[in-house]
């Protein structure tokens, strides 16, 4: 079958499309024919041997996938070949014309959803559902900021913060960004590149601060989140996109008796996939219903996989990028 192949680890530019066997089907595993699979940043990490999994070699990235069940193993039964359906592979595999992944984490998808967008859905929703409900304890009537708005993640956490009774300031780097996330729900919006983003928040919310910080983007934008969180807040540490790992000073912690919470949507998934996949059915409804609008800034065939990579690294996607077959 064909796949995009990592084998050796170093450089994204490395991967190459290649033949290799379909994988082999084990206990409690389905077989998905993939049509599509989403674009991630720690697909990138992966190849580059920063990320936490890392598989031998030579191995498939793609933590993400939308396709057809093609086989199921003894005992999965809430799926069946035929079946439409998203996975989340934790330890990668998306990236090839047959995935195999733990039958526990594979979720049927609604007919609001075409394939494309199904791949965009696992990762970013996923992981902002379980960072503001199961990590951060949103509460209906707390404001939440975003940073990094405009990405997949960024955008999934407006809409999910708005999905749960937040008052959502949402934070990017352009004016054509900021629209963008009015467009999915922001209430507020924020340009980090020309407002001072403690100012700005503080003027937002009569200088208390807010309840909880979305943050996949990491150094200085954790670091101005730290000023303008509010009392007994959480920030929610989801990645560094930004490539800088910042650090928080312990005596702000202790002053303002706020929490930085760490975010590991992967590990969560593989422990408990059957939880996961709760998750993701409990909101895909609200696709249907208008309220959840997974957004592809483009899908490119597998063979044009480097293009998606640069884009992500010089940060021009909005919303999702996503790969098919």
């Amino acid at each position: 079958m064909k796949a995009l192949l990592c084998r050796k680890i170093g450089r994204v530019e490395d991967l190459e499309v290649g033949e290799i066997a379909a994988p082999t089907l084990g206990d409690g595993q389905v077989r998905i024919r993939v049509h599509a699979a989403g674009v991630n940043f720690p697909d990138i990490l992966m190849a580059e041997g920063k990320y936490q999994v890392k598989p031998d070699l030579p191995f498939v990235p793609g933590l993400e996938v939308a396709g057809e069940v093609l086989e199921c193993a003894a005992g999965v039964e809430h799926v069946k070949p035929g079946d439409r359906v998203m996975a989340f592979a934790r330890r990668g595999g998306g990236y090839a014309e047959e995935a195999v992944v733990p039958g526990a984490i594979v979720t049927p998808i609604p007919d609001a959803l075409d394939y494309v967008r199904a791949a965009a859905f696992p990762v970013a929703y996923g992981t902002a559902h379980f960072a503001l409900t199961h990590r951060g304890h949103l509460e209906p009537g707390e404001t939440l900021l975003v940073l990094g708005a405009t990405g997949g993640v960024g955008i999934a956490a407006i809409e999910i913060g708005k999905l749960l009774g937040a008052r959502v300031i949402a934070a990017a780097g352009s004016p054509e960004k900021l629209a963008i996330a009015r467009e999915h729900g922001a209430d507020e919006v924020v340009d980090y590149r020309k407002d001072d983003l403690r100012d700005r928040v503080k003027a937002l919310t009569d200088d208390k601060g807010v309840d909880v910080v979305f943050d996949p983007v990491g150094g200085d934008a954790f670091t101005q989140s730290v000023r303008c969180i509010g009392w007994e807040g959480r920030i929610l540490v989801i990645g560094f996109a930004s490539g800088e790992i910042p650090k928080v000073a312990a005596n702000m912690i202790l002053v303002k008796n706020f929490a930085t919470v760490g975010v590991v949507f992967g590990e969560h998934s593989w422990r408990y996939p059957a939880e996961t996949r709760q998750r993701l059915a409990s909101i895909l409804p609200e696709v249907a219903a208008g309220r959840l609008n997974p957004r592809v800034w483009k899908a490119l065939p597998i063979e044009e996989a480097q293009t998606a990579f640069r884009a992500i690294q010089d940060r021009q996607v909005v919303g999702k990028i996503v790969l098919t077959l």
